[in-house]
């Protein structure tokens, strides 16, 4: 057993514990089931009330300990009561400590469910913060490939415009407009680098290169394979015109794919795949295990996804399709790209990133739900075997002081005087009426004594019963139990 602290999500807190009156409830109802079994039920509903509206144990152990010390002090005092203490015990473990343990369980499972849910929004928040800042600098890097290719664009129509100014035979009004011209779009190359600029504040501070002008990957997977990466490309199909932002995002796949493969799969091969079609380039990069190497890690572990995230972000906004995963030596990346310019689809959630193990406190959280469950099967067990001792050895204590001697009995006669048999009769009574009992007739008073002391023998529980009129013996029988 242990004690927690505090309300559970969404309950108000007040400086009153509501489960302390619930408990008291509880145990006054155990207490007057001596007196009626069908205070166990009232009981029953204080004792789950008890545990599930309270987060703390001790106003329970309080309320059994005081009730087991009132009946250690009126059982001596009224020996009577020794007859239903069985019955006592059984109330005390099944409607008193069962329910409040189911009624902690409900309560501590009610909290799990809100923490994980509490859990799974803020995991799910942070992940979509990671993954806007992913496609934020992905969106950065689009602008710079942007920024490289019309700015020099732009920069030529600004040199063609300088020298068809200075072109010899033009007319006044035509030189003007060339100067306009020029003038223009060297005022847009700046414009553009201010915008790109912008853009890229916070996306670009840990200082990754945006990618070249350069989108050849052939290019790509030659500097690759010079810098010693095991990569070979395999070209298929026929190349037809691809549109600038197919070829940007094929290269910025490849370049990404063979940088995961060289930070988390060192020693890995790769095989890198691009097959044209009239309609679509498929890219595909694929890292296998090294002959005699290590397993190659799953690429984008390490780093939070981010970088598959910003793929997936690129791809989408080119119109494509990403998928990504482990395969049964490796792990492969699949860009669709398709050549007709098309609405990007919305951005989907990566599985990969989703998946997370559990924190800490959840796990915790968990752990102390099980030491409650099995708490709740211990207690019980451990307070009905040590109660039930108790008031086994606590009988035969009682019982052994009220044996009367088989020969003793032998010697008693209808007829004599009380005071004659005083100094065969043990100096206690049995406790309880024994089943059988005579009915209680007016004048008439009746004893009763055990046969023997030991629960083990055929005549256990047997008891002799002697009756007395004005001081004198009038009937001997043997009652059995």
């Amino acid at each position: 057993m242990y004690e927690t602290t505090g309300a559970p999500a969404g309950a108000p807190t007040t400086g009153r514990d509501p489960g302390a009156a619930y408990a008291v409830a509880a145990v006054t109802a155990v207490g007057l089931s001596v007196t009626s079994l069908w205070w166990a039920l009232p009981g029953t509903v204080a004792a789950f009330l008890a545990g599930h509206r309270s987060g703390r144990t001790r106003p329970m152990v309080v309320a059994v300990s005081g009730l087991l010390l009132v009946a250690a002090v009126a059982i001596p005092a009224a020996p009577q009561l020794l007859a239903r203490a069985s019955d006592f015990v059984a109330v005390l473990v099944g409607a008193a400590l069962l329910p409040w343990f189911a009624g902690r369980i409900r309560r501590q499972y009610q909290e799990l469910v809100r923490a994980g849910w509490a859990r799974a929004g803020q995991l799910e928040r942070e992940q979509q913060l990671v993954a806007e800042q992913a496609r934020l600098r992905e969106r950065a890097r689009i602008a710079q490939d942007m920024h490289d290719a019309l700015g020099h664009d732009l920069s030529l129509i600004a040199l063609s415009a300088g020298a068809l100014k200075l072109a010899p035979g033009l007319a006044e009004q035509h030189r003007a407009a060339a100067e306009d011209v020029r003038v223009r779009a060297e005022a847009a190359v700046d414009r553009l680098g201010e915008v790109i600029g912008i853009l890229r504040e916070g996306a670009g501070a840990d200082g990754a290169p945006t990618g070249p002008a350069d989108f050849d990957i052939a290019r790509l997977v030659d500097g690759a394979a010079a810098s010693g990466l095991d990569v070979v490309l395999r070209l298929t199909g026929e190349r037809h015109e691809v549109p600038g932002v197919v070829e940007r995002a094929a290269h910025r796949v490849v370049q990404e794919a063979l940088t995961n493969v060289v930070k988390h799969a060192p020693g890995a091969s790769a095989v890198v795949r691009v097959a044209h079609t009239a309609t679509e380039t498929v890219v595909t990069v694929e890292n296998t295990r090294s002959a005699g190497g290590a397993p190659p890690a799953r690429e984008g572990t390490p780093g939070g996804g981010r970088g598959l995230v910003g793929l997936d972000e690129r791809v989408r906004l080119a119109g494509g399709s990403f998928t990504h995963g482990p395969r049964a030596a490796g792990f492969v990346v699949t860009a669709r790209l398709p050549h007709e310019p098309r609405r990007p689809s919305p951005p989907r959630p990566d599985p990969a990133a989703v998946a997370s193990v559990l924190p800490p406190e959840h796990r915790n959280a968990r752990r102390r739900a099980r030491y409650t469950l099995a708490a709740a099967v211990a207690v019980p067990v451990l307070a009905l075997t040590c109660l039930t001792t108790v008031l086994v050895v606590w009988g035969s204590l009682i019982l052994s002081e009220a044996v009367l001697d088989p020969d003793d009995y032998a010697k008693l006669r209808v007829g004599q005087n009380r005071r004659e048999v005083a100094g065969l009769l043990p100096g206690r009574q049995l406790p309880y009426r024994p089943k059988g009992a005579a009915s209680k007739k007016p004048g008439v008073k009746c004893e009763y004594y055990a046969v023997t002391a030991d629960r083990f023998v055929d005549n256990s529980g047997d008891s002799y019963q002697l009756c007395f009129r004005d001081g004198r013996l009038i009937g001997l029988d043997v009652l059995r139990g």
